[in-house]
């Protein structure tokens, strides 16, 4: 999702602006140096009316510091997400539009599944695309100091579809600022966008080809290799290497196979030439998978690891594949314990990002050293044990 400041002014045929404020203080003054940058880009008039009538948005910089879905455990996001709708739905769309996802991937080299699995999760196949004021949305988390490098970079494109006239003005979304049917941000619409319909525009919140096709186009940006897999259920022996395991750490299939991995039926792993991650996200006794370099598409789509995994594994039902096994995790941590855990890791030196409660991957990491240096298996779940311990 972060777009570097310099690769999308090369994208505009822009230099970098040199602002120094670029975020916090004086709304007005900040705006102001917003619409000089845009002024030197060659925004013309409606986009410069636009941006003159942006305001912050109080109910965005709310959601924005209350992801609480992120606290829920992988089984109970992941039994929510990929509800029987999602599933119903998201086959018969994949017959509906057979051809267009068949372009999509001799084009792209995506698969309809993976592209049906975005389109299900960010809005129900375009039913809930968002309410809120795009520009207002962005200009509001471009501000705010807590990740401006993400959304500064996405004021120019917006203003430029404005301008063109692809999107009005109050163009709505999600409170992130993402706009359509899979919710992309503003520049990868400007320079991932493909008129599938044959419009003259791309159309991301009512055309359903353009949706398809500006979708596989962006996720064949971010790496995506054709014909690659990108996660398989399997079952793991009693005992690991279990410090080995994570989407980080990338060994060889013929060592986890080594190791005793199977597929989840028991038969013998195949894809045994590539390097996959052992996903665990509710310890060595909860669901286990391998994840494949693909999967780095989905880290580039969103960084939570909830999200990520259930994306990827609501792509894979696509396929056929069974609904995972939840097996018999050991219980975690609420979030009142996993902040005090976080507090207890950074004390001792770690950098958790914080002590928000959420289960991130550098709180993973560092649960690993502390389980392999206390004698628990190092697989990145923290417990009420290993909390007491520490």
């Amino acid at each position: 999702m972060k777009i570097p400041a310099l690769v999308l002014s090369a994208t505009l045929g822009l230099s970098a602006p040199a602002f120094a404020q670029q975020c916090g203080g004086d709304f007005g003054a900040w705006k102001n140096q917003v619409t000089q940058e845009a002024q030197q880009a060659g925004i013309g008039q409606r986009g410069m009316t636009a941006l003159g009538g942006a305001r912050i948005d109080q109910k965005v910089l709310s959601r924005d510091r209350a992801q609480g879905v992120f606290n829920q455990t992988f089984t109970e996001f992941a039994g929510r997400m990929i509800s029987s709708y999602r599933l119903k739905n998201g086959a018969a769309n994949i017959r509906k539009y057979a051809s267009v996802f068949a372009r999509a991937e001799a084009d792209y080299g995506v698969p309809a599944a993976v592209i049906t699995a975005f389109w299900a999760l960010e809005t129900d196949f375009g039913a809930v695309q968002g309410d809120f004021n795009t520009l207002n949305a962005i200009v509001t988390l471009a501000h705010d100091c807590r990740r401006p490098e993400i959304f500064r970079p996405q004021i120019l494109p917006l203003l430029k579809l404005i301008d063109s006239g692809a999107y009005p003005a109050n163009v709505t979304g999600a409170w992130a600022g993402e706009i359509g049917q899979t919710q992309m941000l503003p520049s990868d619409i400007l320079t991932k966008g493909v008129d599938g319909d044959g419009d003259g525009r791309v159309d991301m919140k009512n055309s359903v080809p353009d949706v398809i096709l500006t979708t596989a186009s962006k996720i064949k940006s971010r790496g995506w290799l054709p014909g690659v897999p990108w996660m398989e259920e399997v079952r793991v022996p009693a005992s690991l290497p279990w410090e080995q395991t994570g989407i980080v750490t990338r060994l060889p299939v013929s060592q986890w196979a080594a190791w005793g991995v199977t597929r989840r039926d028991g038969s013998p792993l195949t894809n045994t030439n590539l390097e996959a991650g052992l996903a665990l996200p509710m310890g060595h006794k909860g669901p286990a998978f391998l994840v494949y370099p693909n999967y780095n598409l989905y880290l580039e789509w969103n960084q939570s690891f909830i999200y990520t995994l259930t994306a990827a594994n609501l792509a894979t039902r696509f396929t056929g594949a069974p609904k995972f096994d939840p097996r018999n995790p050991e219980r975690g941590l609420d979030t009142a314990s996993m902040k005090r855990l976080q507090s207890t890791l950074e004390a001792r030196g770690y950098d958790v990002g914080g002590a928000d409660g959420i289960l991130g991957e550098k709180t993973r990491a560092a649960v690993r050293d502390e389980q392999l240096r206390l004698g628990f298996p190092a697989d990145g779940w923290p417990t009420p044990a290993l909390l007491s311990k520490l």
